[in-house]
């Protein structure tokens, strides 16, 4: 079943963050994921929704995801997505 890595954030430094965007995909790359949405302009429909940017990203299974996630790759650029943004992540199983 495939998973998904949901991301919101609102960016406060955008250099900080624009180094996490380029350091990240290597260590995407090696879990075989894909971004499905990744920035872009939003249109809140109804409710608030106070991130102006989000991700979400595929992977084949909830193990990838979750083994990209607390991969040593990826925790040696989390520290840049922390510190120049604010948010929320979350692993969401994909349709059955």
């Amino acid at each position: 079943m495939k998973a998904y890595v949901i991301a919101v954030e609102t960016i406060q430094d955008e250099a900080m963050f624009d180094a996490y965007k380029q350091q990240v995909l290597p260590t995407l790359e090696a879990f075989g994921a894909r971004f499905v949405i990744r920035g872009g302009r939003q249109t809140v429909v109804e409710g608030e929704w106070p991130h102006r940017r989000m991700a979400v990203i595929e992977f084949d299974s909830r193990a990838a995801a979750e083994g990209w996630y607390a991969s040593p790759a990826y925790q040696a650029v989390i520290g840049l997505r922390l510190g120049s943004s604010t948010g929320s992540l979350v692993i969401v199983d994909g349709p059955a």
